[in-house]
């Protein structure tokens, strides 16, 4: 079975515009340390190249295979009124009339951190954007795709290419914490493979 990408999905990085991060970016900071360790000490995306990059997610997909059906995490009611406006923000360049989010967190990595060099594999990956907002970032951090290397900047909404090669590293004295989400039209046609992997599923917003 041939999974082919969404054709909408940017192949590089796609700048969706500056969001005003002023109180999600003073909420983040002030999470106490027990918090991210106990939120990603029980994270559904365990994955090697992530290295020891922390997160917390608010919202996850059920199965790695369909984008279409996920869950709320439990922080999500109390950290909602702070995400929701930032997420209507960065994605209202699409001009889609009903979009979901099939994933979002925030990932903090220290001084010295990496994400090694992958690709987004699972079939869940493949449809939804890939949406950063860097909430704390330093000039030494760097986001690169295949082979190139970006420096995004703080309250910079931008969507990158997790079907690339990418990879991400920390030389700077401060952490870098990014907002990161998908998201897709809920009304554009859903790829045949999707029906054929899992077969028909209700998508939630």
């Amino acid at each position: 079975m041939m999974m082919t990408v969404n054709p909408r999905k940017t192949e590089s990085v796609r700048p969706l515009g500056r969001v005003d991060i002023t109180a999600l970016r003073k909420a983040v900071l002030e999470i106490p340390e027990a918090v991210w360790q106990q939120e990603n000490s029980t994270k559904p995306n365990r994955f090697d190249a992530l290295d020891k990059t922390v997160h917390i997610p608010f919202r996850f997909v059920r199965e790695f295979d369909d984008w279409r059906v996920s869950d709320d995490m439990p922080l999500w009611p109390q950290w909602r009124g702070l995400l929701e406006p930032v997420l209507a923000e960065a994605t209202a360049p699409y001009g889609y009339r009903r979009g979901g989010y099939p994933r979002i967190m925030l990932a903090r990595m220290a001084p010295g951190g990496v994400i090694h060099p992958h690709r987004d594999g699972n079939p869940s990956a493949k449809w939804p954007h890939k949406i950063h907002v860097p909430l704390q970032t330093n000039p030494g951090v760097t986001f690169e795709i295949e082979g190139v290397g970006y420096h995004l900047l703080e309250g910079e909404a931008c969507e990158v290419n997790n079907m690339g090669v990418h990879a991400v590293t920390n030389r700077g004295a401060t952490d870098r914490i990014h907002l990161i989400f998908e998201y897709y039209d809920l009304d554009q046609p859903e790829p045949a493979w999707i029906r054929e992997l899992v077969g028909g599923t209700e998508a939630r917003a």
